[in-house]
């Protein structure tokens, strides 16, 4: 008899591309079977507070918040270098004149935000929009200024946007670290046994996405319609890398320190649980 697992994840091209082998049963996966629901990340941070996902992609900032009940797994998430969120605007680049300003925000669970809140004091007028509606937000003066992610990333330029920081080169030149976007979690009650086949075959579906690149193409051009060609590459590219396969030592330990910054500053609560059941 099969086991079904309910599985989150978001539209953009990285997820789309690695989710694709295991959510078209191009993999093998034994008893289990999964069934998938695209929703934008702060959509899917909810649904995980509210546990109604067994297995999901979160913001590291929403997990600070779910460790007693969903555990790391070590593939298909997304963590780097150059890949972390924009603060852009139409005028200052100077982030100590936005302090008190407001602030356009992909979501308050999102690690956008907590890099955010991690770079200093002073930013937490907050708006809370989609991450596609926020550069328009900065350009009709809603905002002072907004925190951009996704493929947004490779087009603020074109609508006439300038760069204040970029929070992901900050990190990593606070701490060497890559910067962790975003993990997929799984419920820590399904137990060691499941997790541990259903992150062999999320490592199995990386793979098979980046040796088989051409095969997720209509998958990932069905949930972003809107997206040229270019940017989904570059998309891919930015975020799909070794870490997707698998954190190793070097990602566990910027989770780690993001997760341990946040305690520090009060953001997320402590919590003794271990970061992986398996």
């Amino acid at each position: 008899m099969s086991r079904l697992l309910t599985l989150g994840y978001s539209p953009c091209p990285n997820d789309t591309f690695i989710f694709h082998a295991l959510i078209h049963g191009l993999i093998p996966t034994g008893d289990l079977r999964f069934r998938e629901r695209l929703e934008d990340v702060e959509t899917l941070n909810q649904l995980a507070l509210e546990g109604i996902l067994d297995l999901t992609k979160v913001s590291y900032h929403a997990f600070g918040h779910l460790r007693e009940d969903y555990a790391l797994l070590r593939s298909g998430g997304a963590l780097g270098r150059g890949c972390g969120p924009l603060v852009v605007t139409t005028g200052t680049t100077c982030m100590n004149e936005l302090k008190g300003k407001k602030i356009a925000i992909p979501g308050r669970l999102t690690t956008a935000n907590l890099l955010l809140q991690l770079y200093g004091e002073g930013f937490e007028d907050v708006l809370i929009l989609p991450f596609d509606q926020i550069m328009a937000a900065i350009r009709s003066g809603q905002v002072e200024a907004g925190v951009i992610i996704h493929e947004s990333r490779f087009t603020y330029l074109a609508h006439g946007l300038t760069q204040a920081v970029d929070l992901g080169v900050w990190w990593e030149e606070e701490t060497g670290l890559p910067i962790p976007l975003g993990g997929i979690l799984a419920r820590r009650s399904l137990g060691a046994d499941i997790i541990a086949r259903v992150e062999t075959a999320l490592r199995e579906s990386v793979a098979y996405a980046q040796s088989h690149p051409e095969s997720s193409r209509a998958y990932i051009r069905q949930h972003s319609q809107e997206l040229a060609d270019e940017v989904i590459a570059n998309h891919i590219a930015l975020y799909v890398n070794p870490f997707s396969l698998d954190l190793g030592e070097e990602g566990v330990r910027a989770v780690e320190t993001l997760l341990q910054r946040a305690e520090e500053r009060g953001i997320i609560p402590a919590c003794q649980q271990p970061l992986f059941l398996t």
